[in-house]
């Protein structure tokens, strides 16, 4: 068997679901525009320049909706799939899930963006293993705006990886092809650490590694 595993935001959709969802708290007002939607901006400059403080990001981004009651979080989030998720999901990028299922590929989506925001998005492709950052509840489960565990951010996408297989009674060696489709530079850990790295959509950043070090590279949207 190969093991195949897809980075989301930029790579299998053609926009940044984290960001979007916050651009989204400010379309429907549970957040303000002029500093709470800046802030979200800032944030997302400083993820595409490799500087993001992961940590203060998810406090911030999390203070938008976390402290309403649940349903209430989880209808919002219904919405942003209707007008958000279904127009990013392209037939290219799920044709190419669909190529690595069908030949018998373990599949895993590995992003950098909360579980929240992006189990919906796992579902839509119908990967059924996702590897997301978790967000700590408090004993009342309520989201307290930290970080559960290892985040799924540059090295630790490898750390999550390997437990993940772990709890499936496997190691990367027990695979023949080991393949990692991304756009970023942030998992250039990850690149380094596949038998084939595909940089997917890549950076200008990204593109200019991928050529040096012979690299294949896959452009799904124009």
């Amino acid at each position: 068997m190969n093991l195949t595993l897809f980075d989301l935001d930029g790579t299998l959709i053609p926009v940044d679901s984290d960001h979007a969802f916050g651009a989204f708290m400010v379309e429907v007002g549970w957040a303000d525009r002029a500093h709470w939607g800046a802030r979200n901006d800032e944030f997302f400059a400083q993820y595409n320049a490799g500087q993001l403080d992961l940590p203060a990001y998810i406090e911030f981004a999390t203070s938008a909706w976390r402290h309403r009651p649940l349903d209430e979080a989880l209808a919002m989030r219904e919405r942003f799939i209707t007008q958000v998720l279904r127009p990013a999901l392209r037939p290219e990028a799920r044709a190419l899930v669909e190529r690595h299922r069908e030949a018998g590929d373990l599949l895993a989506i590995v992003t950098a963006t909360n579980e929240f925001v992006t189990t919906p998005f796992a579902q839509a492709f119908g990967v059924e293993h996702l590897i997301a950052v978790r967000l700590a509840r408090d004993e009342a489960g309520r989201y307290t705006g930290a970080i559960d565990g290892v985040p799924s951010f540059r090295e630790g996408k490898i750390a999550r990886v390997e437990s993940w297989l772990q709890g499936l009674g496997a190691q990367w060696r027990d695979f023949e092809r080991v393949t990692f489709y991304s756009d970023s530079t942030n998992d250039l850990p990850l690149l380094e650490r596949v038998s084939h790295p595909v940089a997917t959509n890549p950076s200008p950043a990204l593109a200019r590694i991928a050529a040096e070090r012979g690299w294949a590279q896959l452009q799904l949207f124009a």
